[in-house]
């Protein structure tokens, strides 16, 4: 008997066409740190070969000046968008010298928060914005916290099968029902998103010097820390430590209660968030002997410091912040942010779990998503939580619909339901094939939750008496190896060669078209701005 995920994509299918299913848009980007042959940080600055961070299309830093960050443009098919990620990386590689870049989530050996610097974005008014934010990140949460890499996964619903989805409703395509439905997505991966680090949770370990840099020693005793190596700590059954407390959390965001029910109260929630007084942050204060320390001392010091697993978005037009972007134009795409680096590909993701978040996210998409309070949503990241700090534990049982349920058998169900549109999705005339044998694939961690990237991890470790930190080397060398003979595939020298020509030539602009205001009054007039709506709401 079919259930009803399955009815409803067979009538999609047979209704309209095999065809609505090609033209998904994907993006990828991904965090990587430099550093040394020995595991410990680059201490140099951003190679200048690569051009200006503020200003680069596809590569850029994160918070700090030796965190890498890889941005692949939009793309239709999966493969491109693997072979752009593979050319940044090895014209990255060009430009490194004997530098690697550390394969793992967790970071390597940190001797002194001190060692990590803050990324330069020069002198013009958005790049002294963008390096004072981070300092901002430095006095709120520690710089070691900042440098926790993992990979963010771009994707927009294909344009046929919107125009299915509301012919079949008998609505108007248009940006607010998109945003409904895209809204409505992002609840049902609220509720599944668990399945994300059990699958795909690589940072089961980490070395012991973030304990002692983080101020979180407390935590071995409490968790239950096992010990291997000279200096690894790790959870038997841990699968994503990167998106445990031990990573960036801000507790006051809970007092806001943001919700995902639709796009007024999210943007409402995130405007409270950047102008609400902060108990814990005002005593940082804004400036210190006329050094600004934080941009300001709210919960939130800009949008983006909102901590979530999954984003709506918009691409934002010059000026505008985050919420009014979705508020001019409504939902355009939505960014996954719960993905560990995957140790085991060169570039950090391969195209099986592409394939796997394709599926999932068109099945929180397509299926019932009634709204979700407050409490509910708690409920959910209980279960998110579960399964990062013990997912592989085969007894473990999560909070569904008001009763605990098996993990397993709530992911046997999962899969069945997966499988059924890899089906489809392989059947479609255009689009990359791969779907159910990635189901396949993926189906043994099921079974057995030690062939999970976590599981594989920590095997390597403990079968080798490994610290985190040789696992992270004997990989980066390898990666290293790899790009010093790879082709491009997509790109070529001379694109990159332009990118760094435009970056810098825009760079240089941005500075050239700073005297109209001082940065003080620049920044003033930002934050009153941000408190206002977008110009225009989506259609209604």
């Amino acid at each position: 008997m079919q259930t009803q995920f399955e009815r409803k994509i067979t009538e999609l299918t047979e209704n309209h066409s095999s065809a609505i299913w090609e033209g998904i848009h994907r993006g990828i980007e991904r965090e990587a740190l430099r550093v040394l042959e020995n595991g410990t940080l680059a201490p140099t600055d951003h190679p200048e070969a690569l051009g200006k961070t503020l200003t680069h299309d596809t590569i850029t830093t994160d918070y700090s000046e030796n965190l890498l960050e890889f941005i692949t443009p939009v793309a239709e098919s999966i493969r491109t968008t693997l072979s752009q990620l593979k050319d940044i990386h090895t014209h990255t590689f060009k430009a490194l010298g004997d530098e690697l870049l550390w394969p793992l989530s967790m970071p390597c050996y940190i001797g002194s928060d001190k060692d990590i610097r803050v990324a330069k974005f020069g002198d013009s008014h958005s790049g002294r914005m963008k390096s004072l934010y981070r300092v901002g990140l430095t006095h709120r949460y520690g710089a070691t916290m900042q440098i926790i890499s993992g990979v963010h996964f771009n994707f927009s619903v294909p344009e046929a099968l919107w125009t299915a989805i509301a012919k079949d409703e008998q609505v108007e395509d248009n940006a607010a029902f998109r945003s409904e439905k895209y809204f409505a997505l992002i609840r049902n991966y609220k509720r599944l998103s668990w399945v994300i680090p059990f699958l795909f949770g690589a940072s089961p370990a980490l070395c012991e010097s973030f304990f002692t840099q983080t101020k979180t020693e407390n935590k071995l005793k409490e968790w239950n820390f096992a010990k291997l190596g000279k200096g690894t700590c790790y959870l038997p059954y841990g699968t994503s430590l990167r998106m445990s407390d031990l990573g960036y959390t801000n507790k006051e965001q809970a007092s806001l209660k943001i919700t995902y029910n639709n796009l007024d109260d999210y943007v409402a929630g995130l405007r409270r968030a950047i102008t609400t007084p902060s108990e814990n942050f005002k005593s940082i204060g804004v400036k210190d002997n006329g050094e600004y320390q934080q941009l300001n001392s709210n919960i939130l010091q800009i949008e983006n410091e909102f901590y979530s697993p999954i984003r709506p978005k918009r691409t934002a037009k010059g000026g505008e912040t985050p919420t009014q972007a979705l508020e001019r134009g409504g939902v355009e795409y939505i960014e996954v942010r719960a993905l560990d680096v995957n140790p085991f590909s060169e570039v950090g993701i391969t195209a099986q779990q592409i394939q796997f978040l394709d599926l999932f996210l068109l099945y929180c998409l397509l299926s019932e998503s009634a709204p979700m309070d407050w409490e509910a949503q708690q409920k959910t990241d209980q279960n998110f939580n579960k399964a990062v700090m013990q997912g592989r534990n085969p007894s473990l049982s999560l909070w569904q619909d008001g009763h605990d349920r098996l993990m397993t058998d709530w992911l046997e169900e999962l899969f069945a339901e997966l499988a059924a549109l890899a089906r489809i999705m392989d059947n479609s005339p255009h689009s990359e094939s791969g779907y159910v044998a990635a189901i396949e694939a993926l189906y043994p961690c099921v079974l057995n939750p030690e062939l999970t990237l976590s599981g594989q991890v920590l095997e390597i470790l403990r079968s080798n008496d490994w610290d985190a930190s040789r696992l992270g080397k004997e990989l980066a060398l390898k990666y290293q190896r790899l790009f010093s003979e790879a082709a491009y595939e997509c790109f070529t020298e001379h694109d990159f060669a332009n990118w760094k020509a435009t970056s810098e030539a825009d760079f240089e602009a941005r500075k050239a078209s700073d005297n109209v205001v001082d940065f003080d009054t620049f920044l003033s007039n930002y934050f009153e701005k941000a408190k206002c709506s977008g110009r225009s709401a989506p259609n209604r």
